[in-house]
């Protein structure tokens, strides 16, 4: 194990520095992020991102025996590129670490959604476009979903919450780094779809057909949109002018509520995408 520094008050500069990283503005200019969580961080280090400083928990780093393990081969792995390891005692690690949720290990790491013009997705699989998301924890299961049922990735348009936010890579359970993802404006994410012959799929409450009638499998985006308002008028307006082909679907609601989560309506959606993938096999 390579040399480490110890540190043992909230108030050190690093201990400072990365928890500032929650908020989006430095998240912006540095281009840096927190990674909360063992998964997490080894899932960001799987995708190549660059783990600039790793911070373990002092409670953590001695109960897994530093020297020997899977915990210590991995920890060995990170500082022999040269990656700075601190160890952090509780109070400042609490600084650092998301909520209840401490694993004891929280990692400043390089990474950033791909610009929609520079990221490829698979043709022959659908693609979630999420319209105005505002919650980090439907982000992150969105993602999630999109991970387990091999979709060809997710375009975030007009985001009012990035995906470098900590608590959705926390949420996405690290798949945030493994799934395909891009970020634009809703007029680029519109570009995108008609350039590359996506018909376009969108839930609202009031949609045309039922979320199972809807072709949702092959070259198609899957619409959603924010959690407040739905999606915006644009994308009706694009399809008014033949910019792109819409189709509208809605789910049934039987009880009080009039709406389902974001990203239940979006896992619903996944799968009967992926329903309809596997009967064409």
């Amino acid at each position: 194990m390579s040399t480490f520094e110890t540190i043992t008050s909230p108030s050190n500069p690093r201990v400072r520095a990365a928890a500032a990283l929650r908020a989006a503005d430095a998240r912006r200019d540095t281009g840096l992020t927190l990674v909360d969580g063992r998964r997490e961080c080894a899932r960001a280090v799987a995708a190549g991102a660059e783990v600039v400083e790793l911070f373990v928990a002092a409670t953590v780093f001695t109960r897994s025996r530093p020297d020997s393990g899977a915990f210590a081969e991995w920890l060995g792995g990170l500082t022999g590129r040269g990656t700075p390891l601190s160890i952090v005692a509780e109070k400042p690690f609490e600084r650092l670490a998301f909520g209840s949720r401490n694993e004891g290990v929280v990692a400043v790491v390089r990474w950033r959604a791909a610009a929609l013009d520079a990221m490829t997705f698979a043709a022959n699989r659908p693609v979630l476009v999420i319209e105005g998301v505002e919650k980090p924890g439907n982000l992150g299961a969105i993602l999630r979903t999109a991970d387990a049922a091999g979709l060809a990735g997710v375009v975030v348009c007009d985001g009012r919450t990035d995906p470098a936010n900590p608590a959705v890579i926390r949420a996405s359970l690290g798949t945030v780094f493994a799934v395909p993802l891009a970020v634009g404006t809703t007029a680029e994410a519109i570009r995108w779809c008609a350039s590359h012959g996506r018909r376009v799929v969108a839930a609202t409450p009031t949609g045309h057909i039922l979320w199972h009638e809807a072709a949702l499998a092959g070259n198609t985006a899957v619409l959603l949109g924010s959690e407040a308002h739905g999606i915006t008028p644009a994308w009706q307006q694009a399809a008014t002018a033949g910019s792109i082909a819409l189709d509208t679907v809605r789910l049934p609601m039987h009880g009080v509520a009039d709406s389902l989560n974001l990203s239940v309506t979006a896992a619903v959606l996944a799968y009967e995408a992926v329903r309809q993938m596997e009967q064409r096999r």
